[in-house]
């Protein structure tokens, strides 16, 4: 990835914004590393455009056959063929739709050009999208090597922006609202290297965690595999340490998957819900910062308002930082139980008593 390309990749909120601004105008190719929830944009433009409906058309899968298929048709005893378009691509559909044309560079040549005309046009054949849909594809990065590639003719038809990696504090947040393990989302706070591109790391043995197109590896870290590997750790109670460390390195790789059970193992150390709610006083406090960590994001993620104060007057025992780090997660924008916490009198005192922690953000 060229300095200009790095300079301006954007998140996937971004993205978004900008296929819903021009996507009924224009058709974005949106590329970016594997695994970092390209393919999720639909439902984040479909969550914010409801009378959408939402059609997704996996190239992957497809040969030409698969786009349109001849059928006979008689007007005044003349005969002629048209073609039956398939039912993926939306365009039966009479009323405004969003499309997503995923995995366009790993398409065979004959689907990239078949759809040529219905990113440029919105038409395919004889059928027309309603003018109000909106187009836009995903594909992953060349240098990856596992396949995508554009011919110059296809490129100059539509408009390419470069979707980032996300670091491992926005990914938290986004883990947060999404039951992440919290165990997980510990251990990723501890290890942001896990998110690095591998285009940042000149040897590949400098980064063991992620994919590298110059190291084969059978399993790595990517958001994908992090969330895979999160259901594996919610199960964790049903198997024992032997099974669920050669489930994980079969899903984040070997080097991965030790250093996350090291942080399993200080798990122990947490105190229980039930203990914070029922004597938040007494209730145990970790000995590591790892362990201070966990027990935070565990709470941010299971809080309800039935136990908000006894978890503030827990959280009045933890060091400053981890206060800080509970405020922090209340304040992001997409936390879905802001208002919950914002609006409880005990928080707003807290808030009140520690304003210094926050004078930085008025500056």
């Amino acid at each position: 990835m060229n300095n200009a390309h790095a300079m301006y990749a954007l998140n996937l909120d971004q993205v978004a914004a900008a296929i819903k601004a021009t996507g009924h105008l224009r058709t974005t190719l949106v590329q970016g590393h594997m695994g970092t929830g390209k393919s999720s944009l639909l439902k984040i433009l479909a969550d914010e455009l409801p009378s959408h409906t939402p059609c997704y058309f996996d190239c992957t899968t497809k040969d030409l056959g698969d786009i349109s298929i001849p059928k006979m048709a008689n007007i005044d005893n003349a005969d002629f063929v048209t073609y039956a378009t398939n039912e993926e691509l939306g365009v039966h559909i009479d009323a405004p739709i969003i499309l997503m044309v995923d995995e366009y560079g790993k398409a065979n040549p004959a689907v990239k050009n078949a759809l040529l005309r219905l990113m440029l046009e919105r038409k395919i054949g004889s059928h027309a999208l309603h003018p109000d849909s909106i187009v836009f594809a995903t594909t992953n990065l060349g240098a990856e090597g596992v396949g995508d590639l554009l011919p110059p003719h296809a490129r100059n038809r539509i408009t390419v922006v470069t979707a980032r990696k996300p670091d491992n504090m926005e990914w938290i947040e986004w883990g947060i609202n999404n039951g992440v393990d919290h165990t997980l989302l510990g251990w990723c706070k501890d290890n942001p290297q896990v998110f690095h591109g591998f285009e940042d790391v000149k040897d590949p043995s400098d980064n063991p965690y992620i994919y590298h197109p110059q190291q084969q590896r059978a399993a790595f870290c990517t958001p994908r595999s992090l969330e895979a590997a999160s259901d594996w750790l919610k199960q964790r109670h049903l198997i024992d340490d032997q099974t669920l460390t050669g489930v994980l390195i079969g899903t984040i790789g070997d080097r991965a998957a030790m250093d996350l059970m090291a942080f399993v193992r200080l798990a122990d150390q947490l105190p229980t819900l039930q203990s914070i709610k029922d004597a938040p006083n007494t209730a145990r406090i970790p000995d590591s910062a790892s362990a201070v960590c966990m027990v935070v994001y565990r709470t941010l993620a299971s809080l309800d308002d039935t136990w908000v104060d006894q978890w503030l007057d827990y959280m009045v025992r933890l060091d400053k930082e981890a206060q800080g780090m509970f405020a922090n997660g209340v304040r992001a924008p997409k936390y879905a139980k802001k208002s919950m916490v914002m609006t409880n009198k005990k928080f707003t005192q807290w808030a009140m008593d520690n304003n210094y922690m926050f004078a930085a953000d008025k500056v």
